[in-house]
């Protein structure tokens, strides 16, 4: 037998005689309903549709995955649906045994967990379970809720049924330990998790061996370590192992562990510089070490306090806790920042904070965590994670669903705890710790999504006061659901032990509670319903104990975030006002967040004003100078990246608000800008701790060398062309030497003229066309014959004119003449653009809705009435049955305009041999339009499986074209 079947065998073992039901005298849960109906089976409460999945690479076009006619409801996106065909359906392609319906998945995920419930005694009787069941099926189907993804790869299947995400490993200071580590790691990561360390233990590089000799210490078995991981991630894994390495501020070797990457990230620039390819996934990357890693340092409250009074602090060994080396704190903490503002690494994590809030301290203390650094327990332990869309929540008139939302906390919890009843672990020991401790994880996503359409900036006082206490609603009821499962079968085997210490931190996240001071009627309902939770989880617990040590976690939600077609995942902020998002049938499209226009109209805006801005943001991609937008509201729509991007210290007060109502910790980075200073990383490391983080890590722009820069593919690909270096300078000569032909209209040439007003003023458009139908001459008329404005409106006409037959695109005109701004501006008569910044403006949005075909105007969101109106028709549906806007409106039945477009003076040959040295840069997902807008490249790892530029999820990055991520479920 080999070990991974051995120790699968081994912990379904100890399922069995560790984990029975212990059903108080017969009771159970007793289920009501809340989103479903009886009778009525949800499958049968939505349309569902079949559509074929085919992904491809979309640099090269080549083909990664193909199933036709997969099953799912007409109103999830195109991205949920491909990411549930390629990621969780079971079963060999092109073979019947492959699954192929949505139904399929959700029916094998909650028939186990009715099944196992059943069986350890959770339901007061068979329709309670039934119920259970059906409740459970409607929220995946509507997207309320999603697993983490190792329920959806394995529960059901004949695979061993992992269900957690999240591990934490131990090492101590023995040979076989470390060897044990790298085995066990291994193991981890080759199933597609990640798991944390902490290497304190291990004696430093300063102390001897008990055979005289030089201990390694940790730093050395971390080379190997990361080899390891290296080589299952190159074996055939679709993404980088996950992992977090840990050591705490007092060992002996904690500069030399602060320095590693650091280094590192001077050797990439070295071999850079010399012509190494030095990408992510590029064939030099791998001579570098420590990179499949994320570092953390574990701080203590008295090497705090040594920093903030400028005073020494003790570094000891690890044998006899005896002093080796007295260092400045502040010099060392000056290091640790330097290093982070170099490449990111290390984070820090807060000892005595997270100790503080341990429920289980009598088993031990929490050394370690996750590579994401949310979940935070016992050594060998792990968690599995659940996350609700906080969307689905919101009501029209900007309310929260309190009754609704505790409701299925209630559900959420129940199913994963019944979970751990029937899951497999990697290891003897993870299995043992976690039955006996029963971690979850519950969390949410959407948050950012949330305020924003609630007229709430992010990074503002009521914006965290609604996020705190939705947290603290969440954690309560959780925990008071857990109460309530220890009434009837039990409390977690270590709980009697700890019982004291749980209370504790019980009491803690009440008394935090207790602090929210919410001023708007919607946080202030969601608090005091939080109070009444927290009350009476209190109550339940001290009479029946609790059946889960840890209850929540806020996770990256990156690949499940995409599948709940989330705008915004975990807690935080959006990434841009722009979306990139896959259309029915193929293609793509740029659009605006669909929660922008319902911020607008949240804030009080008419439907028109919220057209303009709309068409403001898909041209700029911000709210800046949008017509008629306040200056107020501008903080409302503020993104992690972009023109108004959020300060750093507005990621850090967002998770000192949620950190008193979370279990374990937020997997966050906060992002700085490349001009930050390694002072202002101080200061946000410093400020983590006094404000209560447990954990702390930030980015810096264009702090690493190793990141692809997408800006410099076409310049590369350029350079290794087998051009000789003379038919370049030819291609290069023919464009200087160039000289367009102008192609001038017919003596009698059709044409039409239109009278306008912008702001009260009047005028005059006549536009005449080609006999081929392309446009070719523009006249404009405004003020009295002989005024200055007449002349200069004749010479802007002959200037248009003659560009226009010289062979300038239309669409360059409009681009750079729309959203200009000068008086008169304002209101207009045309029922196609109701609102104009100026007259320049109108003029060509006018003739962009008369000449140009409607694809090209939908990228420079330009759009007639009609289509506007369909819009707004498939994003009320959508709101009304959550789904996707893109999707809808792609396939609403508009009828462009027949474009009046035809070849317009094209360019000489010449021009397109240029044009094809020096290609347009294309866009596969949201970073790269975000970086078209910008004109900046994003610091983003390209997705090993699909080739798109991932986008941020947490302190992870997730794939939107696949749905693949960097080291996070």
């Amino acid at each position: 037998m080999d070990d991974a079947r051995w120790v699968t065998a081994l912990t379904r073992g100890a399922r069995v005689t560790t984990s029975k039901s212990r059903n108080k005298a017969g009771a159970g849960l007793k289920i009501e309903r809340v989103w479903t109906t009886e009778g009525v089976h949800p499958y049968d409460e939505v349309t569902w549709e079949r559509r074929d999945v085919v992904m491809t690479n979309w640099r090269d076009g080549s083909i990664n995955f193909e199933q036709r006619g997969v099953e799912f409801p007409e109103a999830w996106s195109v991205n949920a649906a491909n990411i549930v065909t390629t990621k969780y359906f079971r079963g060999a392609v092109g073979t019947p045994q492959r699954e192929w319906s949505l139904k399929q998945l959700i029916d094998r995920v909650v028939e186990t967990y009715r099944t196992a419930g059943e069986e350890y005694g959770y339901f007061a009787s068979p329709a309670d379970a039934e119920v259970f069941a059906h409740e459970l099926t409607w929220m995946l189907l509507h997207q309320v809720f999603s697993f983490n993804s190792p329920v959806w790869f394995n529960v059901g299947t004949p695979s061993p049924q992992q269900v957690s995400a999240c591990f934490i490993l131990a090492v101590d200071d023995s040979m076989d330990s470390i060897l044990d580590w790298y085995k066990e790691e291994g193991r981890i990561f080759q199933g597609g998790s990640g798991a944390g360390v902490n290497l304190s233990r291990i004696r430093s590089s300063k102390e001897l061996l008990s055979s005289g000799g030089t201990a390694s210490g940790p730093v050395s078995f971390m080379r190997g370590a990361d080899a390891s991981a290296g080589t299952i991630k190159s074996g055939g894994a679709t993404r980088r192992a996950a992992k977090m390495v840990i050591l705490d501020v007092d060992h002996p070797d904690i500069e030399e562990f602060v320095a590693t990457k650091a280094r590192e990230e001077d050797k990439i620039r070295a071999l850079r510089d010399a012509g190494f390819d030095m990408d992510l996934g590029g064939a030099d990357i791998v001579s570098v070490q420590y990179q499949n890693a994320n570092n953390s340092v574990r701080v203590s409250d008295e090497f705090m306090t040594a920093v903030e009074n400028n005073g020494g602090f003790d570094l000891r060994g690890r044998l006899d806790g005896q002093t080796i080396e007295t260092i400045d704190a502040k010099k060392l903490f000056r290091t640790i920042s330097q290093a982070a503002w170099e490449c990111a690494d290390p984070g820090l994590q807060y000892d005595d904070t997270i100790n503080d809030w341990h429920t289980c301290p009598e088993t031990g203390r929490i050394t370690a965590s996750n590579p994401c650094s949310e979940y935070l327990h016992l050594d060998n332990s792990s968690c599995n994670l659940a996350s609700l869309n906080l969307m689905k929540f919101l009501r029209a008139d900007g309310g929260f669903e309190v009754e609704k939302f505790v409701k299925s906390v209630e559900f959420v919890i129940t199913a994963m705890d019944i979970s751990i009843c029937f899951a497999d672990f990697p290891t003897e020991k993870i299995g043992e710790t976690t039955r006996a401790y029963r971690q979850l994880g519950i969390g949410y996503a959407n948050l950012g999504a949330l305020l924003m359409a609630t007229g709430l900036p992010y990074d503002s006082a009521q914006g965290r006061e609604v996020s705190a206490a939705i947290t603290s609603l969440m954690t309560g009821t959780a925990y008071r659901r857990s109460a309530e499962l220890a009434g009837i079968v039990g409390a977690y085997d270590g709980y009697a032990r700890n019982a004291e210490a749980h209370k504790r931190v019980m009491r803690k996240h009440a008394a935090a509670n207790d602090e929210i001071k919410p001023t708007g009627t919607v946080a202030t309902a969601i608090q005091r319903e939080a109070t009444k939770q927290w009350t009476l989880g209190n109550k339940t617990g001290d009479r029946f104990g609790w059946r889960n040590s840890q209850a929540s976690v806020l996770a990256p939600t990156g690949t499940i975030g995409l599948m709940m077609d989330c705008d915004t995942t975990g807690v935080e902020p959006d990434l841009a006002l722009v979306k990139f998002k896959k259309l029915v049938g193929g293609g793509s499209m740029q659009i605006v967040n669909q929660t922008v226009p319902r911020a607008l109209r949240s804030l009080g805006y008419p439907e028109e004003q919220v057209e303009a801005i709309v068409e403001h943001i898909a041209d700029h991609g911000h709210v800046v100078d949008a017509p008629g937008l306040k200056p107020e509201h501008y903080p409302v729509f503020d993104c992690a990246m972009g023109e108004r991007s959020i300060a750093p210290m507005g990621h850090v007060r967002m998770m000192a608000a949620v950190q008193p109502f979370i279990s374990g910790a937020i997997s966050k980075t906060v992002n700085m800008p490349e001009q930050a200073t390694v002072e202002d990383v101080e200061k946000i490391y410093f400020e983590g701790w006094k404000l209560g983080l447990k954990a702390l890590a930030i980015y810096r722009d264009n702090c690493k060398v190793g990141q692809p820069l997408s800006a410099a593919k076409p310049n590369k690909a350029v350079a290794t062309t087998e051009t000789p270096a003379a038919e370049v300078e030819k291609v290069v000569e023919k464009v200087v030497e160039y000289r367009p032909v102008r192609k001038r209209l017919p003596k009698k040439r059709p044409s039409q003229t239109v009278s306008f007003s912008v702001g009260g003023a009047e005028g005059y458009l006549t536009a005449s066309s080609y006999p081929d139908d392309g446009l070719g001459e523009v006249f404009l008329k405004m003020s009295k014959q002989g005024s200055t404005l007449a002349g200069v409106m004749d010479a802007f006409s002959v200037a248009i004119s003659i560009g226009l037959q010289y062979g300038v695109p239309l669409e360059t005109y409009v681009s750079k003449f729309t959203n200009m701004r000068f008086e008169p501006a304002g209101m207009t008569d045309d029922p196609d653009v109701r609102m104009a910044a100026s007259v320049m403006d109108y003029i060509f949005r006018r003739l962009a809705l008369d000449f140009l075909p409607y694809e090209r105007r939908a990228e420079l969101g330009i759009f007639t009435a009609k289509e506007r109106a369909a819009q707004l028709r498939a994003e009320a549906e959508a709101e009304a049955s959550g789904a996707d806007l893109t999707a809808m409106a792609a396939s609403a039945p508009v009828e462009a305009p027949e474009p009046k477009t035809g070849p317009v003076a094209q360019p000489a040959q010449e021009l397109a041999d240029a044009a094809a040295v020096k290609p347009a840069p294309s866009v596969g997902s949201s970073t790269e339009l975000l970086e078209a807008v910008i004109g900046k490249a994003a610091d983003a790892p390209l997705c090993f499986t699909c080739g798109t530029k991932m986008r941020p999820a947490g302190s992870c990055y997730v794939c939107e074209g696949c749905g693949s991520t960097s080291g996070c479920s």
